[in-house]
């Protein structure tokens, strides 16, 4: 097994990468989408499940996990991985972005954030210190740099400062952070939808000569567009020898265009969540179960899918489940539409090795639009 954290580029067609990171508990196949366990489970799945549909890596959260069960516990417990029955590499966010999202009551200064939490109203400080020890104490694999991340819009000059106080956050998380070796740190690119500053934190942060480095502050309200204007800025200013992970992105649509702008990794809790409330996500693009015109068809979402939640389960049957509000529709389509993620994400690694990218991209995007053909 390898006890050391590499990354190696196997292949390029345009600006899309396919590699693999190395670590002591696996492989990361990249571009790899990651399924998001926030508190420890990739909800309605079993984990096993999770692995057999062919990710490498998931995701858990900090913040969740500081408040419940406790990051001391999970440690005293034999850390996340032995907890949750999970062996593969585990990914944790820093808690930046829920703290900022999810608490009611916050105060942010240079040492870090202050918040009153959403579980029982108790106060905690998160410094960026903090929150690299409590990474340490979950045992994850990849641990985040603590940033401050804003939505936007915004006003120049506040996503400045906020990128600003991140960057030197970057700097006291690596000292934090030490020398773990078969782990790494990554920092996080902010600078919201202002070019020059997308760069200038791309810069600084490859100056930290971190093992990988995340893009954040980006899928969160601005369209399309603007997330591959601030790709196209940012990625040339990263290293090319190390991985690149869009944070929270996305849809099909998403990781299939950030992909040819160089991105290697993903999370998003966009499969699971959609699949709890009956959209599933296709070759032939989105499906809403929950619509009266699955009433009657008995066709499966795809007859052609090796997940038998999309193969095996007629269309009537799920509208059915998604309808009654049972627990297993959200089951089954959260299971349907890990199995496309991954899927998509095998085929865009296929296609970039064969050097056929920009082909598989159009022809992926034709079948979305072409959408889903109606009983015969």
């Amino acid at each position: 097994m390898n006890e050391t954290f590499q990354f190696k580029l196997l292949a390029t067609d345009g600006k899309a990468r396919c590699g693999e990171i190395s670590t002591p508990r696996g492989m990361i196949r990249t571009p790899a989408f990651m399924p998001v366990g926030t508190v420890g489970t990739v909800k309605a799945m079993y984990l096993d499940q999770v692995r057999e549909l062919g990710a490498d890596i998931i995701l858990g959260n900090t913040y969740h996990l500081m408040l419940r069960p406790g990051a001391e516990r999970v440690a005293r417990l034999g850390g996340l991985h032995n907890l949750i029955r999970w062996q593969g590499p585990i990914l944790t966010d820093s808690g930046g972005f829920q703290v900022m999202s999810l608490s009611a009551l916050r105060k942010l200064d240079e040492r870090g954030v202050t918040f009153k939490s959403h579980v029982d109203g108790a106060i905690h400080h998160m410094s960026p210190e903090r929150s690299i020890e409590i990474q340490g104490l979950l045992d994850s694999d990849i641990q985040m740099q603590l940033d401050e991340c804003i939505a936007l819009p915004a006003e120049p000059n506040e996503i400045e400062r906020a990128m600003e106080m991140s960057l030197r956050w970057a700097e006291r998380c690596k000292l934090a952070f030490g020398d773990q070796p078969g782990k790494a740190m990554f920092g996080i690119v902010q600078g919201g939808d202002i070019p020059k500053l997308r760069e200038r934190s791309a810069l600084v942060l490859k100056e930290l000569d971190l093992k990988g480095y995340a893009i954040g502050g980006l899928a969160v309200g601005e369209p399309q567009e603007v997330m591959l204007d601030m790709l196209d800025v940012t990625c040339p200013a990263l290293p090319a020898e190390k991985p690149r992970y869009l944070m929270g992105v996305g849809t099909p649509d998403d990781i299939l265009k950030s992909v040819a702008h160089g991105v290697d990794m993903f999370d998003c809790v966009m499969p699971t969540r959609s699949g709890r409330h009956g959209l599933a996500f296709t070759r032939y693009g989105r499906i809403n179960l929950r619509n009266a015109r699955h009433a009657e068809d008995l066709r499966p979402l795809d007859e052609q899918s090796s997940c038998p939640a999309t193969r095996d389960y007629s269309r009537a049957y799920l509208h059915h489940l998604i309808r009654s509000n049972e627990s297993l529709g959200g089951m089954l389509l959260s299971w349907s539409n890990l199995a496309y993620y991954q899927e998509l994400m095998a085929d865009i690694r296929k296609a970039i090795e064969e050097g056929r990218f920009a082909d598989f991209m159009a022809e992926t995007i034709e079948g979305w639009q072409r959408g889903d053909l109606p009983p015969v």
